[in-house]
């Protein structure tokens, strides 16, 4: 597939599925705008995404900053001066606990980071999107579809209430030619768990899989692609599973 001449955004674009997905649009020749807030880590996967001959725009940002979300589509048009696909994968995994007290902070916590600025970015890009009949890729989990243990339910339930989102947007844009549809990643090799305060190998987490094994971010680029192509132009309002069998526990 082919996304020659075509604007990418990835937020949490600096590490992990964000990084994975930001280097292989950039390999299909699209433009990507790489959101995160690493500077360092920004400028080795745009290096990554330029050595294969492509644009790569920097916007160090921390989206659940109300300043730095704002200034994401604006710059990403005066730089291109369009948008075709938006990718929202930046997030944060907190522990929650009722018992402990902990609930409604790590709530408030995840939700300025993991649902707030996807509709906030998916909003201020809704124009450009129209414009361009481009389409969104919100990068979810398959905890919302299942809580796996009581301290994500926090996590859970704002994935589950993004998946709403996606289906309700695909529902209101889609008379526009706009697609909007989500990925669930299951359990994937990336830096969330540790700073989650999981400081132990992957397989001693203890979240079982099918085909016993965890995923790779290039894992979930490869299937955001083809969302996001136009391979997939009659899907939308999607929930695309990846998750290695997890959810078959």
């Amino acid at each position: 597939m082919s996304f020659k001449n075509k604007v990418i955004i990835v937020t949490g674009a600096s590490a992990g599925i964000g990084a994975a997905i930001a280097v292989a649009f950039a390999k299909e020749g699209a433009s990507v705008v790489l959101v995160g807030r690493n500077e360092v880590n920004l400028k080795r996967v745009a290096d990554e995404c330029k050595a294969s001959g492509s644009t790569a725009l920097i916007l160090k940002a921390d989206v659940s900053n109300g300043a730095d979300l704002a200034k994401i589509i604006p710059e990403t048009i005066e730089k291109f001066g369009k948008l075709d696909v938006l990718v929202n994968n930046a997030g944060i995994l907190r522990r929650c606990s009722l018992e402990a007290g902990s609930f409604v902070n790590a709530f408030e916590e995840i939700l300025a980071t993991n649902l707030r600025p996807i509709v906030t970015l998916t909003e201020s890009a809704t124009p450009h999107l129209i414009a361009s009949k481009g389409n969104v890729v919100n990068i979810s989990s398959v905890a919302a579809t299942k809580v796996l243990t009581s301290e994500y339910t926090a996590y859970s339930m704002l994935k589950a209430a993004l998946n709403t989102f996606s289906r309700g947007a695909a529902l209101e844009l889609g008379k526009h030619g706009v697609r909007i549809n989500s990925v669930s990643p299951g359990p994937v090799k990336t830096e969330i768990f540790a700073l989650a305060g999981f400081n132990v190998p992957y397989e001693e987490i203890g979240i079982p899989t099918a085909l016993n094994c965890w995923g790779e971010p290039e894992d979930i680029a490869d299937l955001v692609l083809f969302i996001a192509g136009d391979k997939a132009k009659s899907v939308t309002g999607s929930n695309y599973i990846a998750d290695n069998g997890c959810l078959l526990y």
